[in-house]
This record gives C-alpha cells, sequence and structure tokens, in this order.
C-alpha cells in the first residue's frame, strides 16, 4: 500500500513548503471580504501563510497576499488578522 500524499503548500511570508495542516488560510470570499480561515475549509480563494505573526509582516511587506488576490488590503484587515492569529495561539 503506498504512503498517502501530503498536500504541500507555500507560505506567503518566508516562502517555504509546508504541509497545508500548518499553515493558516487566509480567504477572500465572493463579497471580497478578507480573513483568517483556521479550519481551512471557508469558501473562497485562499493563501497560506506560517502560523507565526513573523510570517504575516513578511507577507504584509512584501504585499504577497496582496498579489495573490489581485486587491488592495486594508491595514486595519491586516491588524485584524493580527489579532485573531495572537487570540488563536
Amino acid at each position: 500500500m503506498q504512503a498517502k500524499k501530503v498536500p504541500l503548500r507555500m507560505c506567503t511570508g518566508c516562502g517555504e513548503m509546508k504541509p497545508k495542516k500548518e499553515l493558516v488560510r487566509v480567504v477572500k470570499n465572493k463579497e471580497g471580504e478578507i480573513s483568517l480561515d483556521l479550519t481551512g475549509k471557508a469558501p473562497g480563494r485562499g493563501a497560506y501563510v506560517c502560523n507565526s505573526i513573523d510570517c504575516l509582516k513578511k507577507a504584509r511587506k512584501s504585499r504577497r497576499i496582496e498579489r495573490s488576490f489581485q486587491c488592495k488590503i486594508p491595514d486595519e484587515v491586516y491588524d485584524k488578522m493580527e489579532s485573531e492569529m495572537i487570540a488563536g495561539e
């Protein structure tokens, strides 16, 4: 029997390929709202970031999440994601 393939995703902050379960999903839904998806199952376009504030700050500085969603993300949304990530730890 073959070993089960582990899905890998790239962190938008550090650029490392990691197993999907180790990353937090940032999702943009049909209404254009951007939020953290801690379950990984919310509908919409997704981007992944490590479960650390440092990687979220790197992704914010390099605007990688904005590029993957092809839209400008307000600072309030980033601040909300940071506070959610701190509360989730």
